[in-house]
């Protein structure tokens, strides 16, 4: 017979967070075995199934360049599971992940409250909302060695959640940097089903046949610009390079989302407020390449305006950087908005997206994130930036012969 857990005591209670002391409530109603391991695990071909049929399936490349690569060397693994709280996907450190499977943290298993206890995936499904859980937190005591943090996945449309990702390890997995990061994440996955159900064919109630919205893209749309002299459009399977031209305008649009007045227009590609004709031929042109990529892009006038969002690479450096996922950001980041451009407000989208991300990692990152990016072409002879890495450093760490032995060649260079 199961033995039934004891209710925290008082003393116990006032020992635990809050939010903690009440999932040990719940864990203990549902009658859990803290010295047990969680044994419901679906069959290979169940999960296989469940996988298929789950909406984050189709997100899941977001998932691995935003969060799973960080961590592939990091001690730590990403778990991503369904609303329930059942573990579809676990990536991350190999040597951990096999660690992980003694307490059948494993693709398939059910680590709801009802079924796991306390721990972040579960305890964020309940609440709806992130959730940090550090070692002796976990209801089951064969989880007390580890932290974990969780961030549940909506559908922005209806609010519903669909899905939960957590982030398993050692004190890291609860470091100041690791919700952001998480949650970061999370936005762009929302973003990208967000897109997918715009483009998903609707059906007629009376005859059931597709139509899809005349005025919109019907595959999800991105557009490049980091890093890139011309842009590079992608609409579902297909994907064409823009002249700088084109990628100019279309980025501009994509920033300004409410749309811009022919002058306005005009004055941000060219530089000059008399190359309203010269811009509205060079729309023309676009429109025509549109029509090809992306039906239902193309630009509206007055104001110009595109018909449905893009997910412009540099939106996400900056929703990054607002976040405070500076490693996130900071490998989003291929190089500035289209470099060879001199339109005005392609240069001031540059520098923005640039000034953002520097203030960032001035600001709030690690050393390790910091020195990342002073090896970036951007950072290379920034003062401030080496300056930085030199006071982060510890004093004995190897690396501060590299940073100093740099410092130097600047300032020698600009002596």
């Amino acid at each position: 017979m199961v033995p039934v857990p004891a209710v925290p005591s008082p003393a116990e209670q006032r020992s635990l967070r809050p939010l903690v002391a009440e999932s040990w409530l719940r864990s203990s109603a549902y009658r859990l075995d803290p010295d047990a391991v969680p044994d419901r695990v679906l069959s290979e071909g169940d999960l296989e199934l469940h996988r298929a049929e789950h909406p984050l399936a189709g997100v899941l490349p977001v998932i691995h360049d935003l969060l799973v690569r960080h961590t592939l060397d990091a001690g730590l693994v990403v778990a991503i599971g369904d609303q329930t709280g059942r573990l579809l996907w676990v990536d991350g450190d190999r040597s951990l992940r096999r660690k992980a499977e003694r307490m059948a943290f494993v693709a398939g298993a059910d680590w709801s409250e009802a079924a796991a206890g306390t721990s972040a995936p579960g305890t964020a499904l309940v609440l709806g909302r992130s959730v940090q859980i550090h070692r002796e937190e976990h209801y089951a005591r064969v989880v007390h060695p580890w932290s974990c943090s969780a961030v549940p996945v909506r559908d922005r449309a209806s609010g519903s959640v669909v899905g939960v990702i957590d982030i398993t390890g050692g004190p890291d997995a609860v470091g100041p940097v690791t919700l952001p990061l998480l949650e970061a994440t999370v936005a762009a996955v929302e973003a990208e089903l967000a897109l997918r159900a715009l483009a998903r064919p609707t059906v007629s109630r009376r005859d059931s046949a597709v139509r899809r919205p005349a005025d919109k893209p019907t595959a999800e749309v991105s557009l490049a610009v980091l890093g890139r002299e011309r842009g590079l459009l992608r609409c579902g399977e297909r994907a064409v390079e823009l002249s700088t031209r084109h990628a100019e305008i279309l980025a501009l649009l994509a920033h300004h989302r409410g749309g811009l007045s022919a002058d306005a227009l005009a004055h941000a590609v060219y530089g000059r407020d008399d190359a309203v004709m010269t811009l509205r031929a060079e729309i023309v042109r676009l429109r025509r390449v549109l029509d090809a990529v992306a039906p239902g892009l193309a630009p509206a006038s007055r104001p110009y305006r595109l018909a449905a969002p893009i997910d412009l690479d540099a939106h996400r450096v900056l929703t990054f950087c607002e976040r405070g996922a500076h490693r996130v950001a900071l490998g989003s980041y291929p190089g500035p908005v289209l470099p060879g451009s001199t339109a005005p407000g392609i240069q001031a989208l540059r520098a923005e997206v640039s000034a953002c991300l520097r203030e960032t990692v001035l600001t709030d990152a690690g050393v390790d994130t910091v020195l990342t990016y002073a090896r970036t072409d951007e950072g290379r002879y920034d003062v401030e930036l080496w300056r930085l890495c030199l006071r982060l450093l510890p004093a004995r760490s190897p690396k501060r012969a590299a940073v100093v032995a740099h410092l130097q060649s600047i300032e020698s260079e600009l002596a």
